[in-house]
C-alpha cells in the first residue's frame, strides 16, 4: 500500500483528547480550525498485510485512528513457528495547518486475547519522526489464564512530548508489535492475541497535542 490512500473525515469510534487552551508560558493551543490530512506512505509488517490497515482523522483534529483487520499472533498447538510475533510499521505523511506543529500525547490500543494458564503476551509500540531517534518501546504485558478484550494506553508527559519540526515535512512512524509466549501452558493448547475487536476491526486512537510554531 503506497501513497494513493487519502484519508480524512471522522470515524465513529474516535474519542477527543482533552487539550489545554492557549497558554503563553507553554505555547499549547486549541486545535487549529483547518483540517489535518494524513496519507499512508507505506505499511510494512506481518500484522498489517496490504489492504488491512487504514487511517481516519477526527472532525475536531484532536485524534486519528488506525484500523487493523488482520493483526493476530498465536503460539501453542499447531501454530506456525513464526506466528508468535506480529508487527506493523506505519509511515504516515501528515499535513498540518500552516503555522502549527503537533505531537502524539497518548495512544489507546484495543484487541482480544485468549491466553491459556501459563501463557503470556505483550503489546508494545514506539514512535518517531523521520530523521529523529526512535522512542523506546512502551510494553504492556498480559498473563494467562485470560479470555477477554484488552486495552492499553501509552501516555507521554507534556514535558516529554516530541514535536514535529516546524516548516519541514517529516513523516511520522508508528511501530507496533504483539507477541504470545506459550510458556508453561499445555503444548496442545493455542493461545492468541489480536489487535482486533468482535466486529473484525480494532480502532487504535492516537491523541494529538498542538502548539503554534515560533514566529507565527
Amino acid at each position: 500500500m503506497t501513497g494513493g490512500l487519502f484519508l480524512s473525515g471522522a470515524a465513529a469510534v474516535l474519542t477527543a483528547a482533552v487539550l489545554p487552551a492557549h497558554n503563553p508560558s507553554t505555547g499549547f493551543v486549541d486545535p487549529p480550525p483547518d483540517k489535518i490530512v494524513i496519507k499512508v506512505a507505506t505499511v510494512n509488517g506481518s500484522g498489517c498485510p496490504a489492504g488491512t490497515a487504514a487511517v481516519a482523522v477526527s472532525e475536531d483534529n484532536t485524534a486519528f485512528t488506525v484500523t487493523y483487520s488482520d493483526y493476530l499472533a498465536q503460539a501453542g498447538g499447531n501454530s506456525a513457528p513464526t506466528a508468535f510475533r506480529k508487527n506493523c510499521q506505519l509511515n504516515l505523511i501528515v499535513h498540518v495547518p500552516q503555522g502549527f506543529t503537533y505531537a502524539i500525547a497518548s495512544a489507546d490500543y484495543r484487541g482480544f486475547a485468549s491466553l491459556q494458564p501459563g501463557a503470556s503476551a505483550v503489546q508494545r509500540a514506539s514512535y518517531y519522526f523521520q530523521g529523529s531517534s526512535q522512542t523506546a518501546f512502551i510494553n504492556h504485558p498480559f498473563a494467562g489464564a485470560y479470555n477477554d478484550n484488552w486495552q492499553a494506553t501509552d501516555v507521554t508527559d507534556w514535558a516529554q512530548l516530541v514535536w514535529a519540526p516546524c516548516g519541514v515535512q517529516r513523516n511520522f512512524n508508528i511501530n507496533t508489535e504483539i507477541r504470545v509466549n506459550a510458556g508453561t501452558s499445555s503444548p496442545d493448547k493455542v493461545s492468541f492475541m489480536t489487535m482486533d475487536s468482535t466486529d473484525g476491526d480494532i480502532s487504535t486512537v492516537y491523541h494529538v497535542a498542538w502548539k503554534e510554531c515560533p514566529g507565527r
